[in-house]
């Protein structure tokens, strides 16, 4: 099959690209012995597992779905963490994952002697209340009333003999910098209760495999806290697994005027990339240039009945019109597991080219997937 041959919206994984990051993730492991997980959150396609699982030493879940599926589909080691676990699904998390991480020690007390009696490694979120976002406060973990972790003044001592590690996450798309300044913190708030324990789960947001990402760095973070604690330390990227390693091909529908030119395409910012709206972002566009860098300025919109349905102003050196294709750039991460069908908008189909240029088509959706999600 041919790409344009395809039927658009769709989302084109490059396989050769994806192996470039593992490749560099897979050095990182090797060169300091930490273990890298795959955040599933950020990237569950499961067809492409059997190739991460050959770099990476497992995956980590946000609940039990994204668990079983690491543990059905990709092996290694299955982690999860969650806010707060749910006692009629807590026997069957134990049952596939490996190490549970728990948000409070409230959930430590509630669940945690019944996950050492299975055997498993358990651990605590903590929260270092230190912030290194800029502009990204959906997605800052250390924010003020967060929800996610425990701060020190409500860590409670007398659950030490059941941890085995501690765990943090505070990063969004940053480079080592914000790592050690984390890093630091929390040094300063939980250093003293590292020792004895067996692992430092370091989270995700490490832009790793960025072009401009300080891996020295990060290789020098990694090594102290396991020659300073013993402990054996973890990071569980999702970006960094698939940074620029896919696209979401669309099609110009109609072209209307209202003010300026405006391209509606088949593709969704609300249904098929939702964090253009949450974050909010403009995303990368294939061969086009910021409003009036180029000769022809577009505000390219979906086609639901949102208002606000829309990807973004861009130029472009000639004009658009129906039936043109555009390439989204950078669209594995947070997009396939976030779409929905609002409206009855159907999901993008999902394609590999293979490192020899082949497509493989993954899955094809329809009107069943919109029709029996919902009763």
């Amino acid at each position: 099959m041919q790409i344009e041959q395809m039927r658009t919206p769709f989302f084109l994984v490059d396989e050769k690209k994806l192996i470039q990051n593992l490749e560099i993730l897979k050095e990182i492991q090797d060169d300091t012995g930490c273990k890298i997980l795959l955040a599933q959150k950020a990237f569950s396609m499961f067809a492409c597992y059997p190739l991460i699982s050959r770099y990476l030493a497992g995956t980590t879940a946000s609940g039990l779905y994204e668990a079983r599926l690491g543990k059905e589909e990709f092996g290694g080691e299955t982690h999860i963490y969650s806010p707060a676990y749910r006692e009629d699904e807590f026997d069957e998390i134990l049952a596939v994952a490996d190490d549970i991480v728990f948000n409070s020690p409230a959930q430590v007390k509630c669940y945690g002697k019944r996950a050492k009696a299975a055997g498993k490694s358990i651990g605590l979120r903590i929260n270092p209340e230190c912030s290194t976002q800029e502009g990204h406060a959906i997605y800052d973990p250390c924010g003020e009333g967060s929800r996610l972790g425990t701060v020190l003044s409500q860590f409670d001592e007398s659950l030490l003999p059941l941890l085995d590690g501690f765990h943090f996450h505070t990063l969004c798309e940053q480079n080592s910098d914000d790592l050690a300044t984390t890093a630091r913190a929390v040094e300063e708030k939980f250093g003293r209760y590292l020792s004895g324990r067996k692992w430092l789960n370091m989270g995700g947001g490490h832009h790793i495999t960025r072009e401009d990402y300080d891996r020295k760095m990060l290789k020098e973070v990694i090594r102290h806290f396991q020659d300073t604690y013993g402990v054996q330390v973890y990071l569980e990227p999702g970006e960094a697994v698939v940074l620029n390693a896919g696209c979401l091909v669309s099609e110009v529908l109609e072209v209307v005027q209202n003010d300026m030119e405006i391209a509606i395409v088949d593709t969704s910012a609300a249904c098929h990339m939702p964090d253009v709206l949450e974050m909010p972002y403009r995303p990368p566009l294939k061969d086009s240039g910021k409003p009036h860098e180029k000769a022809y300025t577009y505000r390219l919109a979906g086609p639901t009945c949102l208002a606000g349905d829309v990807i973004g102003d861009y130029s472009f050196d000639q004009p658009l019109k129906k039936g043109d294709r555009i390439i989204l750039e950078d669209m594995a991460l947070y997009t396939m597991v976030k779409t929905n069908t609002f409206n009855g908008m159907r999901l993008p189909d999902i394609a590999i080219q293979k490192v020899d240029g082949s497509i493989q088509m993954i899955k094809r959706f329809g009107y069943k997937d919109f029709k029996y999600r919902l009763s």
